[in-house]
């Protein structure tokens, strides 16, 4: 295989390794590769010497015992959401994500089988409908995949110990660093053990007895496992379990990554409860709040989080937040998350009543009331499972954010907290926070600091060195639910003791002989390792300088399985100016080349980043700026020239295509492929049979339409996009549908005289082309001013991307913009004739209908439509994002592959989504017609 030479160097992964790979494109080892899967979500930054995308789990077993073979350092990766520092390295990387997503549900959902690349939330939502969840509940549950819950023993919020992933899961198929691979729920799994490695099956059984035989020992590990606890390994699996088997599968929960690659588990679920209430209460001191903890736990709190003044100071400033933590000055106050779970009215009612005096007697900033408010409670939690991230991006640009946890008993809480606010103020480790998992004695705390040089690296020295004193002293653990990791591996022997620690290396030295697998991770002798490799990022553009590399956005990114996600775009432009600021001049200008396709012309600037990000971080705007900073004149200039003329250019597009429907497919595809050649892959878009006609001038819908003498109630901007592609095969197009159905209720609107010339910006922001931009917003909000009857009415459009665009640039100067979907819902559903319902409906929300919030306007229209209506669970942005479908026509493909299964699977007697170009993308990955619910209803009243 002809490996790259990049910047970073060659590879000194062995080709023999590599060459195991059939497909060269599954092996990465350029500059980019190389520096994008570098970034997690911990402090620490181990470059991989090359990254592979492993097929299956016995290509996984054939790398792993060639790597044994060769003692090359091996590093599993999947979420990339640990942060420990488990997840990076700088040998060889397996990404175990991309092509580990099954999900089987088993026994009505009481049991599912589950591959390491599926996140919770993906697990969550196939095991919902039959009332079931995965027990550990970890608050990065949107992005952290099973792999990472099997190797960092996940716990979370309300799970606790009972729960966990070591006491919910009931099986698992692991490959050992030798290749061997076993099934620890076949009948003969101890026999084909014992058969493959009979010094591994000895080792374990006489550790285990050691174990056993050592009174000191077993209270050792009582003790420390009776409390949250992922320091070191799992080595109360040696009193818990017998055969050799189910002993290994155990030790290997919560070895992360340093025992052996689980290639599938079957985990026990637990139900869902059906009925909840919480509150959020805000005490004058962390103190009081710590204090109260005890009788909330005794008085049957399901869920008690601990948020400190930092926590509340930073979620003053972010949107959406609970409404207990605005209106006053934070000093001292700090907050808890107060939830109790129930089944059955009389159980809540009996909670709440306990609660709540337990809520009222306490010394709170204002009352607190438990509540069923479904709203209030969603923000409560989305500010909580967003905390890590929101405080950390609220750090000064430059320096790093360093998150810990531990967990003590909840009695010695309160003490424990107030003498690690005396230790931040003594090592001035300013705008420091806690905040955790209260009820389980579980906090974690961030401190932030440009860890680079002596006197801040003895300053976190001497920190750390009394923080563990504390924790220690307490009978706490150090690490709780995050794993060991890099962070605290030279602080293993300390918790337990010469005796477990030597258990510990003979464990990890007979499943790896070699020491090959994640290097570095809980076993380290380097007592300076956790201070080493410590990520020092350079300041980069203000849209995204505040990640925190969290990942959470990569799940919903439509190229994470083709380029790059937002958080490795991010990661990438900050290798860019760390290479700057060291003068690599050869590193800048190779990373950049390769910027330009895998971040930038594969980006869809769809924006689904933001609502994933606790920080509010859109990368599209990141990647806009880019191609506005690259645009060129010549491009430029066209793009201005088009919106000067843009009634004449849409027309010219659509009769374009109408004529290219007349000639063979290969031969305009021909055509367009050259122009591509010579012109670019990214200016010309490529032609394929499945794009439709042009579509029909707006000009004719110009004045009142709908119902005759009636006076318009908004105004209404039929989109381009449905002038320049026209309906589908058996569609009769958005704007007509529209028209039938305002007749239909008796409603009128409005179709300002110079619509055919008005478009709602995104073709020009969308690719960087500021004053084209500029000339058409100014004509959208002058013709649209002069529509107005005197009095300012609504302005509608059919086309929720599109919508959006109207949205940015009306809305600041006072018009209210509304989406098709949402007056569809508000003015006509209930004034239209009986309509004919079909079987089943697919749809498609879109990127704009989920950030406008407009899905539950969809979902309304398309239940008056059909009798069934089904959201694919694997549903996400098409990536077709206006002509980036045409453009790169891959980036689609690999965006819908995994929606489109499931459309195929589903097979409903129709299939919409409520913009055209998305349709466009959705018809062209499944093979049916989708088309814009407007058009379904109409149809279905009309079939009346």
């Amino acid at each position: 295989m002809a490996l790259s030479t990049p910047a970073l160097g060659e590879t000194k992964v062995s080709r023999s390794i590599l060459d195991l790979v059939a497909e060269p494109d599954r092996v990465k080892t350029t500059s980019i590769d190389r520096v994008a899967y570098a970034s997690d979500a911990s402090h620490y930054l181990y470059t991989p010497e090359a990254v592979v995308i492993a097929k299956d789990a016995q290509e996984v077993s054939q790398l792993l015992s060639a790597s044994m073979r060769a003692g090359q350092p091996v590093t599993l990766r999947s979420g990339g959401t640990s942060l420990a520092g488990q997840a990076s390295g700088d040998g060889l990387m397996l990404d175990v994500r991309r092509n580990f997503r099954g999900i089987t549900v088993l026994d009505q959902g009481k049991r599912v089988r589950v591959q390491p690349g599926a996140t919770v939330r993906q697990v969550n939502a196939r095991l919902s409908v039959y009332g079931y969840k995965l027990g550990p509940d970890p608050a990065s549950e949107a992005a952290c995949t099973i792999g990472g819950v099997i190797a960092n023993n996940s716990s979370g919020m309300a799970c606790g110990t009972e729960f966990n992933t070591y006491r919910t899961l009931e099986s698992m198929t692991f490959v050992l660093p030798s290749g061997t691979m076993i099934d620890s729920a076949a009948p003969d799994a101890d026999a084909k053990l014992a058969a493959a490695e009979p010094q591994l099956v000895q080792t374990l059984t006489r550790l285990r007895d050691r174990v056993r035989a050592n009174k000191n020992s077993v209270a050792l590990i009582e003790k420390h496992f009776a409390l949250k606890n992922t320091m070191g390994y799992g080595i109360n699996s040696f009193l818990d379990h017998d055969s050799p088997a189910e002993l290994l599968a155990h030790l290997i929960i919560g070895s992360e990554g340093t025992l052996a690659f689980v290639a599938e588990a079957i985990f026990r679920t637990v139900p869902i409860r059906k009925l909840a209430i919480a509150t959020l209460a805000v005490f004058d001191s962390l103190d009081q709040a710590t204090r109260a903890l005890p009788d909330l736990l005794d008085s049957g709190a399901a869920t008690l989080e601990l948020m400190d003044s930092t926590s509340l100071r930073v979620g003053q400033n972010l949107p959406g937040v609970p409404e207990a933590i605005m209106g006053f000055e934070v000093k001292e106050q700090a907050a808890l998350l107060i939830e109790y779970h129930a089944d059955h009215d009389e159980e809540l009612a009996g909670l709440q009543s306990a609660g709540q005096r337990l809520i009222n007697s306490a010394a709170l900033r204002a009352p607190a009331i438990l509540s069923q408010d479904a709203k209030n409670r969603q923000a409560v939690w989305k500010f909580r499972k967003g905390l890590y991230a929101s405080v950390a991006g609220a750090r000064v640009s430059g320096t790093t954010a360093l998150l810990e946890d531990v967990a003590v008993p909840v009695d010695t809480l309160a003490e424990t907290c107030g003498t690690l606010q005396e230790l931040f103020d003594e090592y001035e480790y300013q705008d420091s926070v806690i905040f955790g998992h209260a009820k389980d004695g579980n906090i974690h705390f961030m401190l932030t600091d440009r860890f680079e040089g002596d006197t801040a690296l003895n300053r976190y020295n001497a920190f750390n060195d009394k923080m563990v004193e504390l924790v220690l002293s307490k009978g706490g653990n150090l690490k709780a639910e995050h794993g060991t990791g890099r962070a605290m591996a030279p602080f293993v022997r300390r918790q337990y003791g010469d005796e477990l620690y030597e258990v510990m290396v003979q464990l990890k030295t007979a499943c790896d002989p070699r020491m090959m697998l994640n290097p570095g991770v809980i076993i380290d002798e380097d007592h300076a390792a956790h201070i080493r490799n410590i990520k020092l990022n350079e300041t980069i553009e203000v849209e995204a300088d505040r990640c925190v590399e969290c990942g959470y956005c990569e799940p919903v990114c439509p190229s994470k399985d083709l380029t790059l996600t937002p958080r490795q775009r991010i990661a990438v432009r900050r290798a860019i100016a760390k290479a700057e600021a060291e003068g690599n001049e050869e590193l800048v200008a190779e990373l950049e080349r390769d910027y330009e396709y895998s971040a930038v012309e594969t980006c869809a600037v769809d924006g689904m980043c933001v609502t994933a990000c606790p920080v509010q971080i859109n990368t599209g705007l990141l990647v806009k700026r880019l191609r506005r900073e690259d645009a060129k004149p010549a491009m430029a200039a066209g793009f201005k020239a088009a919106a000067k003329g843009w009634g004449a250019a849409t027309r010219v597009g659509s009769v374009a295509l109408s004529m290219a429907d007349k000639f063979p497919t290969p031969l305009v595809r021909g055509a367009t492929e050259i122009a591509r050649k010579v012109v670019g892959e990214d200016t010309v878009p490529r032609y394929d049979a499945d794009l439709p006609k042009g579509g029909k001038a707006r000009k004719p819908l110009t004045g009142n339409l709908g119902a005759p003498g009636v006076e318009p109630i908004a105004i209404y901007l039929p989109a381009c996009v449905n002038s320049m592609f026209g309906p589908g095969t058996e569609g009769q197009g958005v704007a007509p549908a529209f028209e039938q159905l305002l007749k239909q209720a008796g409603v009128s609107v409005l179709v300002p005289q110079g619509i055919e010339s008005m478009c709602c910006g995104t073709p020009w922001t969308s690719k960087g082309y500021e004053d084209g931009h500029v000339l058409m917003a100014e004509r959208v909000r002058a013709q649209v001013h002069a529509a107005q009857p005197g009095f300012r009415l609504p302005v509608i459009s059919d086309a929720t991307s599109c919508t959006e665009g109207f949205a940015h640039t009306l809305e600041e100067h006072g018009f209210e913009v509304v989406d098709l979907l949402a007056f569809t819902s508000r003015h006509l559903l209930g004034k239209l004739p009986p309509v004919t319902q079909i079987d089943s409906l697919t749809l498609h929300p879109t990127c704009s209908s989920t950030q406008m919030g407009l899905n539950g306007d969809l979902q309304k229209v398309a239940e008056a439509v059909a009798q069934k209506v089904n959201i694919p669970m694997n549903w996400g942005c098409c990536a077709f994002a206006g002509d980036r479908g045409m453009l790169h026509p891959e980036l689609t493909e690999s965006a819908t592959a995994r929606e489109a299964e499931e459309v195929l699977e589903l097979d409903a007697s129709a299939h919409a989504s409520c913009n055209r170009t998305c349709e466009l993308g959705m018809s062209r990955a499944t093979g049916k017609d989708y088309r814009h619910v407007i058009e379904l209803l109409a149809q279905a009243t009309a079939a009346h």
